[in-house]
C-alpha cells in the first residue's frame, strides 16, 4: 500500500527501523545504560518501550485485539502506562535488543498481511493497517531522536518525514477537540528535507496555516521541539493554536 505520494508506508517503516537497528547494533553496555533524551529512560528503556508497542501492534494487526504491550497496564495517561510497562520488564540490553528485533519484524509482517480496509483497535480508537504503520514510523523516528541525540549519532531528516507530517495534520481535529478547541481547517505548507519539495496538507483556501520546514513541524508534533523555537510560522485565526496542539500520538 502506498500513500498519495507513491511511497510505501510499510517499506518506509522498515527503512526507519533498519536505520535505528544500525545505530543500536554498535552500542556497548555503557551506552545501552546511558540516559536517553526521553525523561527518566535509558537507551535500553526506550528500545524496550518500542519492543512492547511493536508487540501490541503485531497483536492487533493479527488478532484485532491488544494482547500485550500496554494493554492492561495501570496508569491514568499513556505516558504513565508506558513507563509502568517499561519498569515491569527491564532486562539485559542484549535481551531487550533481540526482543525489539523480533517484535518489529513480526509487527511489520502482520501489518503488511492485514486486510488494508479493516480498521484494528489501537490505543484510543481504531486505525487501518497503513495508518497504524504510520504511527509506528512516527514513534520510531521520535525515539530515534531520543537515542541518536545523546549518542551524537548521525540521524538526518529524510523523505520519510512526509508520512509523519501527514499523520500530524490528519490528527489535528483530535488534538484540537482534546483541548476543547473547535475543529477548523488548517493548511500546512512544509519544505521537505531535500530543500526543494513543498509538502501541502489541508484545503488550499483554509484561513489558518502553518508553514516552515517539515523537520521542525514533525519535531513539534512529537513534542521534541518547542513551537516558539521551531521557526515555523502560524497564521490565521487558529494557526497558533494548531501549532501549539499538533501531535503524532494519543494522549
Amino acid at each position: 500500500m502506498c500513500d498519495s505520494a507513491g511511497m510505501s508506508i510499510f517499506d518506509d517503516l522498515g527503512a526507519e527501523q533498519e536505520r535505528l537497528e544500525k545505530i543500536l547494533s554498535g552500542l556497548d553496555e555503557a551506552q545501552w545504560g546511558s540516559a536517553s533524551a526521553a525523561d527518566g529512560w535509558t537507551i535500553a528503556d526506550v528500545v524496550l518501550h518500542l519492543a512492547q508497542s511493536e508487540e501490541a501492534a503485531a497483536a492487533t494487526a493479527t488478532h484485532g485485539s491488544l494482547l500485550g504491550g500496554l494493554d492492561g497496564v495501570a496508569g491514568d495517561t499513556m505516558d504513565e502506562r508506558a513507563d509502568a510497562a517499561v519498569r515491569a520488564e527491564r532486562a539485559a540490553s542484549a535481551e531487550v535488543f533481540a526482543r525489539w528485533q523480533r517484535a518489529r519484524q513480526a509487527s511489520l509482517a502482520a501489518m503488511r498481511a492485514a486486510d488494508p480496509d479493516r480498521p484494528v483497535p489501537w490505543m484510543v480508537g481504531t486505525l487501518k493497517p497503513a495508518t497504524l504503520a504510520t504511527t509506528r514510523l512516527a514513534e520510531h523516528w521520535a525515539h530515534g531522536l531520543d537515542i541518536a541525540g545523546p549518542l551524537g549519532a548521525d540521524f538526518p531528516d529524510t523523505g520519510r518525514l512526509r508520512h509523519i507530517a501527514w499523520l500530524a495534520h490528519r490528527t489535528l481535529p483530535y488534538a484540537l477537540s482534546l483541548a476543547g478547541e473547535p475543529a477548523v481547517a488548517v493548511r500546512c505548507e512544509l519544505t521537505a528535507p531535500d530543500g526543494e519539495q513543498v509538502w501541502r496538507f489541508g484545503p488550499p483556501d483554509a484561513e489558518s496555516a502553518i508553514t516552515g520546514t517539515a523537520g521542525a513541524f514533525c519535531r513539534v508534533a512529537a513534542q521534541r521541539l518547542d513551537p516558539e523555537q521551531s521557526g515555523l510560522e502560524a497564521s490565521g485565526p487558529a494557526g497558533a493554536t494548531a501549532l501549539r496542539l499538533v501531535r503524532t500520538y494519543a494522549a
